[in-house]
């Protein structure tokens, strides 16, 4: 947590208004300096990061009672898109395992996840696409694992409809109700042109020219690739990916609605 703001308002409230009153002042826009700088500051990929997404990563495998080769191939994955490190793929691992026990508490994962994201959207976005692949590697999520990712979304100001958007973006049907043993089995990753534009953008299909257009604003605000700073060329790429997903979703809907 930065105070370099605040020590530095502090002084400068003393020094100009002479009493505490000006120190107030001081600390207050020193506050909002701190973060401000906080959430321009490029995010850190490291310990910090990596240690709760795995440790939730592990919780989530086990929420419906075992971990399978498709969930555990999903988390190899992820290690490699992450590119990890021998010493990060060391802590990813010993993270994923103490995740599955039986009685590990996510709330510490969850907490630690939405301290990296500093209240940014983007970053939270970031965290679920990542862990999409594994919610969905088995098909349709069962109501356990829906139940921990939506604590994890609740604690990152994520709704359920942009939940749903982002998981349209990666051609998978979101599930509010899915349980192992209904609906198919297997990958329910669809191909691109499989995709409802319309459940990309988070909006249903009655919506109006001028809802259409404030939703694209909003996801490509939200996604742009831009604001991430210095971060994994993997995370780049899949927010270039999300902005491109945005925009073909856009385009397909004005192409159907004839709209300029």
């Amino acid at each position: 947590m930065s105070i370099v703001g605040k020590l530095v308002g502090a002084l400068l409230g003393l020094l100009l208004f002479r009493n505490w009153m000006g120190v107030l002042i001081g600390v207050t826009l020193g506050h909002f300096y701190d973060n401000a700088v906080v959430r321009l500051r490029p995010p850190s990929m490291g310990r910090g990061f990596i240690e709760p997404l795995f440790a939730f990563a592990g919780a989530l495998s086990k929420s419906d009672g075992r971990v399978s080769e498709s969930e555990i191939a999903a988390t190899e994955a992820l290690i490699a898109r992450l590119r990890l490190d021998g010493d990060q793929r060391r802590a990813a691992i010993e993270r994923f395992t103490a995740g599955k026990q039986a009685g590990f508490d996510a709330g510490p994962a969850i907490a630690d996840l939405k301290a990296w994201c500093h209240g940014r959207r983007d970053l939270a976005f970031i965290v679920l696409d990542l862990l999409l692949d594994l919610v969905h590697a088995e098909g349709a999520p069962t109501q356990a694992k829906l139940a921990l990712v939506r604590r994890l979304c609740a604690s990152l100001g994520v709704g359920e409809h942009e939940l749903a958007a982002l998981a349209a973006m990666k051609g998978y049907a979101h599930a509010t109700a899915g349980a192992r043993g209904q609906g198919p089995r297997g990958p329910s990753a669809r191909r691109p042109s499989e995709v409802d534009p319309y459940a990309v953008l988070g909006i249903g299909r009655a919506a109006s020219e001028r809802e259409i257009k404030q939703a694209y604003r909003r996801l490509m605000s939200q996604h742009h690739p831009d604001k991430l700073g210095d971060v994994p060329d993997e995370l780049k790429r899949r927010a270039e990916d999300r902005a491109r997903e945005i925009n073909a979703a856009y385009e397909r809907i004005k192409g159907e609605r004839g709209l300029k």
